[in-house]
């Protein structure tokens, strides 16, 4: 199976990116996954279902570590072969 996920952590700072979202990158960015997407408002990223639960997990625990006051995402199971 392979998922998509897609999140924001929070609070913004629209002047630099804060520790909370550099960490999220950093899991993301580290993460066996492919079709990483990382931007100021949004973040998304594809992979076996695996690689994409590992990985919302440990960004859930270092965001929120990191100072993240709310992380919203959403998985989304996707058709093999699907971009």
């Amino acid at each position: 199976m392979r998922l998509r996920v897609e999140f924001t952590t929070e609070p913004f700072d629209l002047d630099e990116a804060p520790a909370h979202a550099l960490a999220a990158r950093a899991v993301i960015e580290a993460a066996e996954l492919d079709a990483v997407d990382v931007g100021p408002f949004g973040n998304t990223a594809e992979g076996g279902a695996d690689a994409v639960l590992a990985a919302v997990d440990a960004l859930l625990r270092k965001s929120l570590d990191a100072g993240a006051t709310r992380v919203s995402l959403q998985v989304n199971v996707i058709a093999e072969g699907a971009e």
